[in-house]
């Protein structure tokens, strides 16, 4: 059952081939591709390529498949090529030669595109939020621990002062810019391709405006071929903006695993948030924060894989295109899982407050202790010479009350002024 089916089949091998994974797959985007023709199927009753009575039995019918889609009964068995074939041989088996009509003035191609599309405008408005959830408690970690010293690192080596509000803020902060990368991917994904057809338009008399507006799309991908040429680029928009997020949590889950580690021991998770040993009975491993970090790098190597599968494309649709929606729906799922487990388990981090009591650290406070000699008078270079002495002939007295007050240091956290930040981006 093919929506290209002319009346002879094509062989087993190049069917399992060229179809691949797209059943599973379409199980995700089935949903979609209803509302898109609902959408669709209302536009074809308004201008008159069916009558409003038609237009008005294929909405129910496609509004009945919704159900079986909420309900987990809708399936795609090897008989069909898709969900669009499924789709419209269950609007053809409850309503017969109407059913047959609702593919009039529209392509494969542009259900496809337009499917992925709101697929991905609710996916992205979903990590939106998921990235808010995870903003707000990095927020409130950071308030609570402002005044809790961290050992601040450069090369690996104990370099200047930090604190734990510092380090939850600044991965607050990093969000915001992730999120400018998301909220540019949604802006491409909400274009209305319905209605470019192949690729090249209809000479039926469609209303593309129409159906911008029942989708609740801003705006229309006007140009049919534009549209076409959509197909992956609005993936790969949204593959950077996922990517930008996987690598703060990367990152973040990074220095989580190293601050665990008994060599550091900044921070703590309890028992049931970490792993064990089948041989060693001490161990407390952190396989949440790894698996994180490992599908974060993965996720950030998806802009690539795509940009290889439609790099030196030319114009109009080619077969290559199919496989990027196997690249970015599993990516998408990573996605979501890595944000609720990095907040899940953030909730119960218990940090250190006695970190800088190990005389290690004293070094931290060469450069806070060096500033205190310009501000009575020396020369910098001077003063920077001078400590530098002090520390090899081990004089070197830290001076531990440290000040900092600029914005952004650890003593002046901003974070009312980064919480604006989020609140415009997401506005």
């Amino acid at each position: 059952m093919k929506l290209w089916d002319k009346g002879f089949s094509t062989d087993k091998k190049i069917d399992h081939f060229t179809v691949g994974n797209d059943r599973e797959l379409d199980l995700v985007l089935a949903k979609y591709d209803v509302i898109a023709s609902k959408a669709h199927a209302k536009m074809l009753g308004k201008v008159g390529l069916i009558s409003e009575d038609e237009a008005k039995d294929l909405v129910k019918a496609l509004d009945a498949i919704a159900k079986d889609l909420e309900k987990g009964k809708f399936t795609i068995e090897d008989d069909f090529e898709d969900m669009h074939s499924k789709i419209e041989f269950m609007l053809t088996e409850k309503l017969g030669d109407t059913g047959k009509k609702i593919h009039s003035a529209r392509s494969r191609n542009d259900q496809v595109l337009v499917a992925m599309q709101l697929y991905l405008k609710d996916e992205l408005t979903e990590i939106k939020s998921q990235v808010k959830v995870l903003f707000d408690l990095l927020i409130k970690l950071a308030d609570k621990h402002k005044s809790v010293l961290l050992p601040g690192y450069t090369h690996l080596q104990i370099a200047m002062p930090s604190s734990f509000g510092l380090w939850f803020s600044a991965y607050a902060e990093s969000l915001v810019d992730d999120l400018y990368f998301v909220q540019a991917a949604h802006k491409v994904a909400d274009q209305n391709p319905l209605g470019s057809a192949a690729g090249y338009g209809s000479s039926f008399p469609i209303d593309r405006s129409f159906t911008t507006a029942e989708m609740e799309f801003a705006t229309q991908k006007y140009n049919v071929v534009a549209a076409q040429m959509g197909r992956g680029k609005v993936e790969k928009a949204t593959a950077f903006g996922i990517s930008s997020v996987a690598a703060t949590l990367s990152k973040m889950a990074m220095d989580i695993c190293l601050y665990m580690s008994q060599n550091f021991d900044f921070i703590s998770f309890p028992n049931e948030l970490t792993t064990g040993s089948s041989i060693m009975p001490h161990k407390k491993n952190p396989d949440v924060f790894e698996l994180i970090r490992a599908k974060c790098n993965k996720i950030q190597a998806v802009p690539n894989q795509l940009i290889m599968i439609m790099n030196n494309l030319p114009s109009g649709y080619h077969r290559d295109l199919q496989l990027v929606k196997e690249v970015i729906v599993p990516a998408l799922q990573d996605m979501h899982a890595c944000l609720e487990m990095m907040t899940f388990s953030l909730k119960e981090i218990k940090v250190n407050k006695s970190i800088l009591e190990d005389p290690k650290y004293d070094y931290l406070f060469s450069v806070d202790t060096l500033n205190e000699l310009v501000k009575s008078g020396m020369p910098f270079r001077d003063a920077y010479k001078t400590m530098g002495k002090a520390i090899e002939n081990g004089n070197f007295k830290p001076k531990r009350d440290i000040d900092h007050t600029h914005e952004g240091s650890l003593g002046n956290l901003c974070l009312e002024q980064i919480k604006e930040k989020m609140e415009k981006v997401l506005a």
